[in-house]
């Protein structure tokens, strides 16, 4: 029986041995892809597996964590619909469903539907096989998921992801010239359908469980380098910076706080799970005890990873920013990443159940 924790801890290795290089040469993931395809974790279907492996495949490189999380996450939100569907091994997901951006049109078609419209950010669509699109009908406004071959007569990725950071998640734009639509999975939640809602919850998810992933990743770069190149201040009285007494109790702080981000995170994923496993059963009153531990896993990552990835320019020194080292991609994903949506509605939505009870609106982000 395969232990996919030791494979995930394989491919990091793999990753992590050119991630400077690659964050460098700015190619799109096709490599990394392939690598996630060759190991085989693309298959694993385990919650509790896929919530470590993101993890250990996150804080090697967070433009592949992010890319595997989104791909076990679309195969869970199309699992949360009624309809049926196959996925075939070794394919890999992505989707184009940003809730913001309602531009993609469906006409009805004898066939079914026929999609059109250019959507934005969408995270490994260009690399995927499978994807997992939303986009409104224009006979009764419904906001239909379904699923589309990647490589589909009309569809064209734009290619126009240029940011600071995540640089290598072909997070670009996509366009949909009269596609096909004939695989249908269900309608969008509009009346507050706890099971279908959960979706929005799984994505935020993600993201915190990422940005532990990426505070563990710079803390463990930085520490290598710590102990092997970084040079004690001359006043300090140590030979070495391991023993210097401010650099060993900010580890301390940075470390511990780590973790506890990362119990957190583990715990917003068993409860998600729970809520999963409930189906139809699943109440809103439970979905909104989800949200709410998820919204402060949410939280207190987003500080960290901000403040880690940081924080440990200062335990590696000056030399430590030569290009090379490439230390600063970690800050550059996690300052990209963490803008994905205003952490303080989160905290919001946190203060408000704590003073009130209430629940957090089912919105595509909540």
């Amino acid at each position: 029986m395969t232990n996919w924790l030791d494979v995930a801890h394989e491919v990091a290795a793999t990753l992590r041995s050119d991630a400077a290089d690659r964050d460098r040469a700015n190619q799109p993931p096709t490599k990394e892809v392939e690598l996630l395809r060759q190991s085989g974790l693309l298959n694993v279907r385990d919650w509790a597996q896929q919530q470590r492996i993101g993890r250990v495949v996150g804080a090697a490189d967070a433009n592949a964590g992010h890319l595997l999380g989104y791909h076990y996450l679309q195969i869970w939100r199309s699992g949360l619909f009624d309809a049926q569907f196959s996925v075939q091994p070794d394919e890999f997901w992505a989707g184009v469903s940003n809730p913001l951006d309602a531009a993609l049109e469906l006409s009805p078609s004898d066939d079914g539907f026929v999609l059109n419209g250019r959507k934005t950010f969408a995270t490994g669509a260009a690399v995927a096989d499978r994807l997992v699109v939303s986009a409104t009908r224009t006979d009764n406004g419904e906001k239909l998921t379904f699923l589309l071959d990647g490589k589909a007569s009309g569809i064209t990725y734009l290619d126009d992801w240029d940011n600071i950071g995540q640089r290598l998640t072909a997070s670009g734009g996509v366009n949909f010239e009269n596609v096909a639509v004939t695989e249908v999975l269900g309608v969008q939640p509009v009346n507050e359908d706890p099971r279908v809602s959960l979706a929005a919850i799984g994505f935020q998810l993600v993201l915190a469980q990422l940005y532990v992933a990426i505070a563990e990743g710079a803390l463990a770069e930085a520490a290598d380098y710590t102990r092997t190149k970084t040079r004690p201040w001359f006043v300090s009285g140590v030979e070495a910076a391991t023993e210097d007494p401010y650099i060993v109790v900010a580890y301390g702080e940075m470390v511990s706080q780590t973790r506890a981000a990362g119990l957190l995170a583990d715990e917003a994923a068993r409860q998600l799970h729970e809520a999963t496993e409930l189906g139809r059963n699943l109440t809103p009153a439970k979905r909104g005890e989800v949200a709410v531990t998820i919204s402060e896993a949410k939280v207190v990552s987003t500080k960290l990873v901000n403040e880690v990835t940081s924080r440990i320019f200062e335990q590696v020194g000056a030399r430590g920013t030569a290009a090379k080292y490439a230390v600063d991609r970690f800050w550059r994903n996690a300052r990209t990443l963490t803008l994905h949506d205003p952490v303080v509605y989160k905290a919001r939505e946190v203060g408000e159940h704590f003073l009130t009870g209430a629940r957090p609106a089912y919105t595509g982000y909540s």
